[in-house]
């Protein structure tokens, strides 16, 4: 039996607890990963995101901003378009989210097909 007295706390670090109170969220990963490359129009980045529905990207974007990760730019219209981009900060990302991209193709399996979907 250990003396709780002299033994230390294990506690997470307060800049983990930070990271993943935003990534942990689905979705902002995938659109940090998609605007790496360069801005994107709204329309056009729920396009590169199967599955993600207008609402939770618009929160999810607003959520990034407030972060200071993305900007968002209204386009002068005809028609009035929003795009998106990553700031500094968004950018300094990369290399983090690279090494994930890494570390999944070596641990984590791939996902398999659906059996229906082979068939004719």
């Amino acid at each position: 039996m250990t003396d709780g007295m002299t033994e230390m706390c294990r506690q997470v670090d307060g800049c983990m607890t930070r990271v993943f109170e935003l990534f942990g969220k689905r979705w902002t990963g995938l659109i940090v990963a998609t605007l790496m490359p360069g801005p994107m129009h709204f329309a056009d980045l729920k396009r590169a995101i199967p599955g993600i529905s207008e609402r939770m990207m618009s929160d999810r974007l607003t959520e990034l901003a407030a972060a200071h990760l993305v900007l968002r730019e209204v386009d002068p219209g005809p028609p009035l378009r929003v795009s998106y981009r990553l700031t500094d900060a968004g950018l300094a990302l990369e290399p983090a989210l690279r090494e994930l991209g890494r570390w999944a193709e070596t641990h984590l399996p791939a996902p398999q097909p659906c059996p229906e979907a082979s068939r004719d």
